[in-house]
C-alpha cells in the first residue's frame, strides 16, 4: 500500500497535476491579496489550465510549441467569442470554429490535443461575465496563464530531468514483463488461449504507444555536454527491451503441433513456463529499481532453470529415442536458445543499471533519428482529409452539430451553467464510437459517484476551509487520473467542481443538482450523436490497416531475404521495415479493439476480421522469428527452395493485396516449382538427419557443421512452409470480408 502511495506521487501524470493545481492556486491568492481582485487570477489559472492537455509525455521540443500552439488558440478564441455576442453573429462563428478547430487533428496525436485545449476555450468563454476587466484585458490574462504555465514546464524539466524518461521506462518494463508472463501462460493454458491471446493484442497496442514516446524522449535528444552519457545508458536499454519484445513476439509457436508433441510430456513445458516467469519477474524487479523501490540484485535461479530444461530434453531424447525425438529435441533446443538470449538481454539491461558499461563501450544508436515517427504538418493533409472518407473530417462535422444542438437546448431551457453541457460534449465527444461509449459511461457514472459524495459532505459540515482543502486535493487526484482511470478522475473532478462553486454560491445543493443534469444532456448529446451523425465504423475503414499491415510485411520479408545472403551487420533499412510491422500490426490491434467495441449489428464480419487479427499476427511473429534466427546464427549459403517460397510468399501478399484494393494481381506463378523446392527441403533434411543417424549408430558426437545445418534446415524451411500457409489463408480470409 505504502509502495502504490509513493509510487502515485512520483507518477509524472502526478507531478503534472500538482504543476496545474500549483500554476491556478498562485495567480488566483496574488491577485486577491495584492490586487483585490480574483477576477485577474481566476483568468491567468483559466490560460494555465487550458494550456494542461498540450502537455504530454515527448521530447521537450515538442512539449514547448505545442504549449505555445494552445496558448496563441486558446487567445484568438476567447478575443473572438468574446467580441461576438449577437446570436446572428455567435451561433454560426460556433459552427465555424468548432469544425475548424476539431479539423486540427489530421496533424497528429499533439495535435489533437492542441485542438482540445482551442474546444475547451471556446466553451468556457460563454462562461465569461465581467465587470472589472475588458473582454480584451481577460484574453491577455489567459494568454499570460498559458506562459506562466509554460515557465513553470520548462522549470520543472530542468530542476526533474529524469522524471519522464524514468517513469517511461518503469511503465514499458512492467508491460513488457505482463506480454513475456501471457507468453509463458499460452504454453500451458490451453483452454484460455483465445482470451489470452487477446490481452496480447490489446497489450502490443500499449507497448506501440510507449515506444514510440520513448523514442521521441530518448533519440531525439542531442548529446550535450550534461547529459550524454546518461542519454546513451537510456538508447541501450531501450535497445534491449525492444531485443526482449521481439525475442518474445518471435517465439512463434504452432500450437496444435506443439501440443501434439507434448502431450504426454507437460513436464517439458512447465520447466519453459517457470523459465519465462522468472524473466519477466526479474523485468519487474529492474522496474523497482528505476524507481528506489528495491536494491539492484544480481541474483536469480536461470542457471538452475536452465540446468533443469537441459535434463529434460535428455530424459525425452532417450525415452523416445531417435529418430522419432528429432523434431520435437530440436524444437525444445531452440526453444531454450531463445530463452538464453532472453536472459542475456537481460542481464546487460542490469549490467548498463549497475554501470558496468564503461563509457566508452557506450554508443548511440545508429541512425537513431530515422527511427522516429516523424510529425508531418504538411497543410496539403487539411485538403486530402477534407472528405467523407476521413474520420476525423466526419467527427469534426459531428462535433460541430452536436455542439450547436448543447448550445440551443442551454439556452432554451435558461440552465444555471448551460456551458457545462457544451463542455461534457467536449470532454466526451471522440472519432469512435467505442471510445466515446465507454467515456460516456465512466463520466456519468464518475459524475453521479462525486455529486453523491459531495452531498454526503454537505449534510455533514459547511465548514469552507473544509471545502476548500477537499476542492484541492480533489483536483489534484482527479487531474492525475484522467489518462489511468476516467471514472475516477470524473469523480474527483466534479468534488472539485462543487466545492469550489460552494465556496462562492451558498445554495450548493442547486448546483449539484444541474451538475448532474447538464453531465446526462451532454453524454447523451455525445452518446447519440456518435450513433447516428456521420459515424465511422471500423468495419468500413479497417481494410486500410490490413493493407499497410500486409505492406509493411513484404518490405519487411524482402529485407530478411537480403540479410540472407548478404549475412553480417544488420542494415539500418531492415530496422525500420522491422519497426514498420511491428507499428501496423500494433495499429491494426487498436482498430480491432475499436471495432470490438462497437454494437453489434455493426460489427460486420466480425468472425472472419478476428481469424485475420490472428493470422496477422501470427504472421509478425513468423516474419521476425525468421529474422531473428537469421542474424543471430551461423548461417550457411542461400538454398534456392529458400528463394522460391519468398517469391511465392510475395505473390500471396500481392494477391491479398490486391483483393483488398478490389484490383487484380500482375502476376502469376506456376505451383510446380513450389512443390519441386518443398521436396528438395524435405530431401535434403532427410539426407542429414540419415548421416546423423549413422553417426549416432557408429557412436560419433555430433559435429558444429552437423548441428548448424540440421537446425538451420529444420528451422527455416518450416518457417518459410508456415509463412506460406499463412499467406494463403490470409488471402482467402481476405476474400471473404
Amino acid at each position: 500500500m505504502i509502495n502504490n502511495l509513493i509510487r502515485y506521487f512520483k507518477s509524472i501524470y502526478f507531478i503534472k497535476a500538482v504543476i496545474v493545481a500549483v500554476s491556478m492556486a498562485i495567480p488566483v491568492l496574488v491577485s486577491f491579496y495584492f490586487f483585490d481582485n480574483y477576477e485577474i487570477g481566476f483568468s491567468i489559472a483559466l490560460g494555465a489550465i487550458l494550456c494542461a492537455p498540450s502537455d504530454v509525455p515527448g521530447s521537450f521540443k515538442h512539449k514547448f510549441f505545442g504549449i505555445l500552439a494552445s496558448i496563441i488558440l486558446t487567445f484568438a478564441i476567447t478575443l473572438l467569442i468574446g467580441y461576438c455576442s449577437s446570436y446572428l453573429v455567435l451561433i454560426p462563428l460556433l459552427i465555424v470554429l468548432v469544425f475548424s478547430i476539431s479539423y486540427i487533428s489530421v496533424f497528429g496525436f499533439r495535435a489533437s490535443l492542441i485542438s482540445f485545449a482551442g474546444l475547451l476555450s471556446l466553451v468556457l468563454a460563454f462562461a465569461h461575465q465581467s465587470t472589472t476587466i475588458s473582454v480584451f484585458e481577460h484574453s491577455l490574462f489567459i494568454a499570460l496563464g498559458g506562459i506562466w504555465y509554460l515557465l513553470l514546464i520548462v522549470f520543472t524539466e530542468l530542476a526533474m530531468p529524469k522524471a519522464q524518461a524514468d517513469y517511461l521506462f518503469v511503465e514499458l518494463l512492467e508491460k513488457t514483463s505482463e506480454f513475456i508472463k501471457i507468453r509463458g501462460k499460452l504454453l500451458v493454458d490451453i483452454d484460455n488461449r483465445t482470451a489470452l491471446l487477446e490481452q496480447n493484442f490489446k497489450l502490443q497496442v500499449e507497448l506501440n504507444e510507449i515506444h514510440e514516446t520513448i523514442r521521441e524522449v530518448i533519440l531525439e535528444k542531442r548529446l550535450s555536454t550534461v547529459f550524454s552519457n546518461r542519454t546513451r545508458r537510456q538508447q541501450l536499454i531501450f535497445s534491449k527491451i525492444i531485443e526482449i519484445y521481439e525475442l518474445a513476439i518471435s517465439n512463434t509457436i504452432d500450437y496444435e503441433k506443439f501440443d501434439a508433441l507434448f502431450k504426454e510430456h507437460q513436464e517439458k513445458v512447465d520447466e519453459f513456463k517457470i523459465l519465462i516467469f522468472e524473466i519477466s519477474n526479474k523485468l519487474k524487479h529492474v522496474s523497482k529499481v528505476i524507481l528506489n523501490e528495491e536494491k539492484l540484485t544480481f541474483q536469480n535461479n536461470f542457471k538452475i532453470l536452465i540446468k533443469k530444461i537441459e535434463n529434460h530434453i535428455a530424459i525425452y531424447k532417450g525415452t523416445i529415442g531417435y529418430p522419432e525425438a528429432r523434431e520435437g529435441v530440436i524444437f525444445l533446443l531452440n526453444y531454450k536458445a531463445y530463452q538464453e538470449k532472453q536472459i542475456r538481454n537481460l542481464n546487460d539491461i542490469i549490467r548498463i543499471l549497475a554501470n558496468y558499461s564503461n563509457n566508452d563501450k557506450i554508443r548511440a544508436i545508429k541512425d537513431s533519428e530515422q527511427f522516429l515517427t516523424p510529425q508531418d504538418y504538411d497543410l496539403k493533409k487539411l485538403k486530402a482529409n477534407f472528405s467523407f472518407k476521413s474520420p476525423i473530417f466526419r467527427h469534426s462535422l459531428r462535433l460541430s452539430l452536436t455542439m450547436f444542438i448543447g448550445f440551443m437546448i442551454g439556452y432554451a431551457i435558461e440552465m444555471q451553467q448551460p456551458y457545462w453541457v457544451l463542455l461534457t460534449i467536449v470532454v466526451i465527444m471522440r472519432p469512435s464510437y467505442g471510445l466515446t461509449k465507454v467515456r460516456t459511461k465512466n463520466r456519468v457514472v464518475g459524475t453521479l459517484i462525486g455529486a453523491s459524495v459531495g452531498v454526503g459532505i454537505v449534510f455533514i459540515t459547511q465548514n469552507p476551509l473544509i471545502y476548500a482543502i477537499i476542492a484541492a486535493l480533489s483536483f489534484i487526484i482527479g487531474f492525475s487520473l484522467v489518462k489511468q482511470n476516467y471514472r475516477n478522475a470524473a469523480a474527483f473532478i466534479t468534488l472539485y467542481v462543487i466545492f469550489m462553486y460552494a465556496l462562492i454560491h451558498p445554495n450548493i445543493l442547486t448546483v449539484i443538482k444541474f451538475r448532474v443534469f447538464d453531465t446526462l444532456i451532454g453524454s447523451l448529446l455525445a452518446f447519440i450523436a456518435n450513433y447516428f451523425f456521420w459515424p465511422a465504423w471500423e468495419s468500413k475503414n479497417i481494410k486500410e490497416f490490413f493493407s499497410n499491415s500486409i505492406e509493411s510485411f513484404s518490405s519487411f520479408l524482402e529485407h530478411i531475404d537480403i540479410l540472407y545472403h548478404k549475412k553480417g551487420e544488420v542494415s539500418t533499412e531492415y530496422a525500420l521495415a522491422r519497426k514498420e510491422a511491428f507499428l501496423q500490426v500494433s495499429n491494426l490491434n487498436a482498430a480491432y479493439q475499436r471495432l470490438a467495441q462497437e454494437p453489434k449489428s455493426k460489427q460486420e464480419n466480425l468472425a472472419n476480421i478476428y481469424e485475420l487479427m490472428t493470422i496477422f499476427n501470427t504472421y509478425l511473429s513468423a516474419l521476425s522469428s525468421l529474422g531473428m534466427y537469421i542474424r543471430t546464427n551461423e548461417t550457411g549459403k542461400v538454398p534456392k527452395q529458400f528463394e522460391i517460397y519468398i517469391k511465392h510468399i510475395l505473390y500471396k501478399l500481392e494477391e491479398a493485396m490486391a483483393i483488398l484494393n478490389n484490383t487484380e494481381s500482375q502476376n502469376h506463378l506456376a505451383s510446380e516449382e513450389l512443390a519441386t523446392a518443398t521436396k528438395n527441403y524435405e530431401d535434403y533434411f532427410h539426407d542429414i538427419s540419415s548421416q546423423r543417424d549413422k553417426e549416432i549408430e557408429k557412436g560419433l558426437p555430433i559435429s558444429k557443421e552437423m548441428r548448424m545445418q540440421l537446425h538451420e534446415t529444420q528451422l527455416v524451411s518450416e518457417q518459410v512452409r508456415w509463412l506460406l500457409s499463412l499467406s494463403e489463408n490470409l488471402v482467402k480470409k481476405v476474400k471473404k470480408i
